[in-house]
This record gives C-alpha cells, sequence and structure tokens, in this order.
C-alpha cells in the first residue's frame, strides 16, 4: 500500500523548519494518541504514521535522503524510517511536559510503595582546642521518630495487619481522567484515599496510631577522635530516624565546630603560640617555661634572641588522626621592653651602652633605648 507524503501527514510545507516540525507533532499527538483514543484503531493507525514521518523529518540526514528519494528507499542505514520500537519511548516524556502526569502511569507508580529508608539526622558539636588534642567522649540527646516497637512500623495493631488500597491496587497513585478539547486525556496523582502509601490500616497501632513510628529522645554515645578538624563530619550509622513500612533507619551525621583557642593557633597538625621573654633572658639565654596545650615545658633560649625568632617543641602539637604521632608546638618569642626603670637601672645600661662603644641618650639624634627597642623589635 502506497504510503502518504510525510510532509502531508504532519500538515506542513516542504521548507519547514525544525520548531514547526516539532510543533505540528505535538499538537497532533496530542489529538491522536492511542491512550486518549482507548480502543480507536484508526487513531492508533495515524498515529503510528504521524510518528514515521516525525522521526523521518526530525532528523536531518534522514530528511535529506526522504527529500531526494522519497519512499524508494527505505532501506538506508540499516533500519530505515519506519519502526516503532519501545512504543511509549520518549512519548510519555513529551505529555509529561503538558499534562504533568503521563499515560497509564510512570514505572514508579506502577509499584507497590515498599519499604522507605528513614531519614538522615544532622547535630552541630562545638568541642576545644584541649577535646581535639585528647580525643572526647560524650553523651548527646536528640529527638527522632523510632519505628514502633509494638506494630514494628507497619501501622497495624498488633495481630492485625493492613490492607491494599482499592482505589488505587497498592500503587499509590491515582489515574484521572480529563475531558479537553483535545479529547480525553488521563493524568496521575497521589491516591486520595491511602495517601500515597498504597495501603489501608482498619485497626491503628494505638502506640503509634497507625504512623508505624514515633517520636522519642534518644540518648546517644559520641566519641570524638584526637586530631580531628573544624567542620569534620562524623557520621553514626544506624542512629538517624526509623525507615517507614519496615525499612531501614538513617544515619546521625555529627558536624563539628573547634572553638577558638586565647592561646593557641592550629595549622595542619601544629600549634603555635607566642611567648613574651625578658630583656635579660634575651640578650643572656638560658632556660624558660612554656605552657602547651597539655602540660609545661622548658625550652632552652640562646643569648642574643630577637623578637620573632621560632623554635619547634617536638610532639607538642595535635595528634595525627590517621596515623600515629603527634606534630608540633611552634613557639615565636617575643622580647620585652621595660617600659619603666629606676635610677640603678638606668645607669647599669648607661655603662653597658660605653662598655659596647654606644651613645646613651642626649649623645645622638637618637637614644639608646630607642636604638634598643629597634634593635629587639619592641614598640
Amino acid at each position: 500500500m502506497a504510503k502518504s507524503d510525510y510532509y502531508e501527514v504532519l500538515g506542513l510545507n516542504r521548507d519547514a523548519g525544525a520548531d514547526e516540525i516539532k510543533k505540528a507533532y505535538r499538537r497532533l499527538a496530542r489529538q491522536y494518541h492511542p491512550d486518549a483514543n482507548a480502543g480507536n484503531k484508526d487513531t492508533e493507525a495515524k498515529f503510528k504514521e504521524m510518528k514515521e514521518a516525525y522521526d523521518v523529518l526530525s532528523d536531518p540526514q534522514k530528511r535529506r535522503h526522504y527529500d531526494r528519494f522519497g519512499h524508494q528507499d527505505e532501506g538506508f542505514g540499516g533500519g530505515g524510517f519506519g519502526g516503532m520500537g519501545d512504543f511509549g519511548s520518549g512519548i510519555e516524556d513529551i505529555f509529561e511536559s503538558f499534562f504533568g502526569g503521563g499515560f497509564g502511569g510512570s514505572r514508579r507508580s506502577r509499584q507497590q510503595a515498599g519499604p522507605q529508608r528513614g531519614a538522615d539526622l544532622r547535630y552541630d558539636m562545638e568541642i576545644t582546642l584541649e577535646d581535639v588534642v585528647k580525643g572526647k567522649e560524650t553523651h548527646i540527646k536528640i529527638p527522632r521518630k523510632e519505628t514502633c516497637s509494638d506494630c514494628g512500623g507497619s501501622g497495624a495493631r498488633e495481630g492485625s495487619t493492613a490492607d491494599t488500597c482499592a482505589t488505587c491496587g497498592g500503587t499509590g497513585q491515582q489515574q484521572v481522567v480529563r475531558n479537553t478539547a483535545f479529547g480525553s486525556f488521563v493524568s496521575v496523582r497521589t491516591c486520595e484515599t491511602c495517601r500515597g502509601e498504597g495501603r489501608v490500616i482498619k485497626d491503628r497501632c494505638p502506640n503509634c496510631r497507625g504512623q508505624g513510628r514515633i517520636t522519642r529522645d534518644r540518648e546517644i554515645e559520641v566519641k570524638i577522635p584526637a586530631g580531628v578538624e573544624d567542620g569534620s563530619r562524623l557520621r553514626l550509622s544506624g542512629e538517624g530516624e526509623g525507615g517507614l513500612r519496615g525499612g531501614p533507619p538513617g544515619d546521625l551525621y555529627i558536624i563539628i565546630h573547634v572553638r577558638i583557642h586565647d592561646t593557641f593557633k592550629r595549622r595542619g597538625d601544629n600549634l603555635s603560640c607566642e611567648v613574651p621573654i625578658s630583656l635579660v633572658n634575651a640578650a643572656l639565654g638560658g632556660p624558660i617555661e612554656v605552657t602547651t596545650i597539655d602540660d609545661v615545658a622548658q625550652m632552652n633560649v640562646p643569648e642574643g634572641t630577637q623578637t620573632g625568632t621560632v623554635f619547634r617543641l617536638k610532639g607538642k602539637g595535635v595528634p595525627h588522626l590517621r596515623g600515629y604521632g603527634r606534630g608540633d608546638l611552634l613557639v615565636s618569642v617575643k622580647v620585652e621592653i621595660p617600659r619603666r626603670l629606676n635610677a640603678r637601672q638606668k645607669k647599669i645600661l648607661r655603662e653597658f651602652a660605653e662598655a659596647g662603644g654606644a651613645k646613651v641618650a642626649g649623645q645622638s639624634d637618637k637614644g639608646f633605648f630607642d636604638k634598643m627597642k629597634d634593635t629587639l623589635g619592641g614598640k
């Protein structure tokens, strides 16, 4: 049987653009789709014909071949122009964009509502830098929905069961037929009887009132590992909300926030701090005590130490999170210049300056103490 001209099938001129072809096909698809004309063989044949025409004219290569040879050679490319393949493939997407549903329902809507995993929960925890160094074990209390122990999450009273929804057949979806100027169309929406659950509970569990879950405050033990970083996320598997209809529980995520420390700053697994030392300690050198994050350590300062000199105390930093050992403590010294001196102290410093050949205050534009401040970095 001779085939109709593809341009005539879609009501197009031969110079129609790609947008015109698409619009024409969509317009006719509304009218002739089989789901809108159930049992009508004529419209089904018409729809197949226009689908075949659209497949050819919407493909630039196939269209050029058709414009040149017409229906005389339909075997090019190993497949020709025809062939519906998966009849519904791609068509549902087009109709869903128009009618917000689909014809006959999507694959998901045809599946009966089953077990559903519980929601994940988040808990923000603030800890100190000392907690980071030593690690911490604590308990937190969170409100969460848990699977009802009386009904096991079914929502039905012990000894009874939930019935499959008669309205949607257990899919949780309901088909609605709408009559329009283009014909009758079917859209899918949540079932009003079971509210998308796919089942109806006639004898509800008195403990959870048919919900399958109850809200409860739960105390949970949390172990913070030493070396954890600010912003880290700790996952506690199965400590989230209980699942629906027998589904597994979600997880609990602990988000770590490290409080700013008054003395120490963290740089990776190292800590840093600034330690003041006296003018005499800086000049003569010797041992000084340094307060670390967890104890007091001795540190030797060599004579002539300048402000800003950094010393490293091994193993006094943060423990390595994934491995053994600890980082270091980087100690920056700041030489403190005395603000007030008595007469004897001034005399001693002048003698010190003269012994070194330096001029004291009043003998130059810049006094001895000013020079010393410049040398040691004082203000």
